[in-house]
């Protein structure tokens, strides 16, 4: 899989842009705030239909503009796919296949496949649940397309009954039909949330334990000499989970598990059951990586992540796009030396760096210059003439 074509208007920084690529490798260099970035968080959106960097859509448009525009042309075993987003202020978001309008933006997931590394990956090894929490749904549905419907689900309904939560405490102490009636809204709700809950606590628990070996491998390449890394799911429901676990099954303890939690859920008047409450836990031997890994470990670890995702794709069958965000900087030279080694094995690589020298002398890449023009508050991104040869 490769993206032959990328263009964009009024993304971030870029009033337009129209970039043609192909497989291989391909560096975009330039200042840091020229927009390098930007058109990583351009590709990787299209894959995902989110940003790395933000988590609403709003800054993704240019200043003083009403919508953005981006368009990828994807090709994957000879068949070619046009991508196409548009990101609207105020309103939902548009989407086109080979310029046909899509029902639902998430229509696109699957057309690309891309694996980004950046520094805020750093977070999902010292930072909170929600960052890890983030990453195994997104290679989820990156794996599984239909992942991303079942979780804007379980997003919704949890809302819905948090929002309900917080006004059924004081129904109870009133008393009455309210309280009866606001208590059997609460069935209802439990009885989604318990289906869509069970959902992701399946594709997350089956992702992670086939991603474990990779983590360890990608880790061990990086950090030679180091303590193993391992990672596992922590739910927090209140039965062990079976070896085996079924969707069925989970269902069932998540119905369980919200009926003894329903009192102090309505006194706290917060939703205490559910994969929203999980998280991902990191080992380095036998100590936790948050808190007790190094900054140099930190980062092998964060790497290894998106190292065993590209694997773990590649196992089923495809070959993501590459995205390394401005990471050679961090990285000593033996860390340099293995990240460029699997670059060489990846059929498509976009890297960005600010200065040629961040980058492994042995890599070979088709190379960008970014600049920019205009005013500093209304400056605009631009791609100079393409050099072929070393990076």
């Amino acid at each position: 899989m490769y993206v032959r074509r990328l263009q964009l208007h009024d993304f971030r920084s870029w009033e337009d842009v129209d970039v043609h690529l192909g497989p291989g490798v391909c560096v975009f260099l330039g200042r840091n705030g020229f927009g390098k970035t930007n058109l990583l968080e351009a590709l990787n959106y299209i894959a995902t239909l989110s940003s790395h960097r933000v988590s609403t859509d709003q800054p993704l448009i240019r200043v003083g503009r009403e919508s953005a525009s981006l368009s990828a042309t994807v090709v994957n075993d000879g068949r070619e796919l046009t991508a196409e987003i548009d990101i609207v202020a105020g309103r939902a978001n548009r989407a086109r296949i080979n310029t046909a309008p899509c029902r639902r933006p998430r229509e696109l997931l699957g057309i690309l496949q891309s694996v980004l590394f950046a520094p805020e990956d750093l977070a999902l090894v010292r930072g909170e649940p929600g960052a890890r929490r983030r990453f195994i749904d997104e290679l989820a549905i990156l794996r599984t397309p239909r992942i991303a419907a079942e979780k804007a689900d379980y997003d919704r309904v949890l809302r819905q009954r948090t929002a309900l939560l917080k006004t059924a405490g004081a129904a109870a102490r009133r008393g009455g039909d309210d309280a009866a009636m606001m208590l059997s809204t609460l069935d209802v709700w439990d009885g989604q949330l318990a289906r869509f809950g069970a959902e992701i606590l399946y594709a997350r628990m089956e992702l992670v334990s086939e991603l474990r070996r990779y983590v360890t491998t990608s880790y061990a390449a990086l950090a030679v000499g180091s303590r193993v890394a391992d990672m596992r799911y922590r739910d927090t429901l209140t039965a062990p989970v079976d070896r085996e676990p079924t969707v069925a099954g989970l269902e069932r303890q998540l119905l369980a598990d919200l009926a003894a939690a329903r009192p102090r859920e309505i006194d706290r008047g917060l939703c205490l059951v559910g994969p929203h409450r999980d998280d991902l836990e990191l080992m380095l031997g036998s100590e936790p990586a948050k808190g007790f890994a190094s900054h140099g470990e930190s980062w092998s670890f964060a790497l290894a992540l998106r190292l065993a995702s590209l694997e773990l794709l590649r196992a089923d069958g495809g070959e993501p796009v590459l995205l390394l965000d401005d990471v050679f900087a961090e990285l000593d030279a033996d860390r340099r030396a293995a990240l460029a080694a699997v670059a060489e094995g990846t059929e498509q690589v976009l890297i960005t760096a600010a200065v040629p020298e961040d980058l492994p002398k042995s890599l070979r890449a088709r190379r960008f210059e970014v600049t920019v023009e205009g005013p500093v508050d209304e400056r605009t991104s631009r791609l100079a003439d393409v050099v072929a040869g070393p990076a």
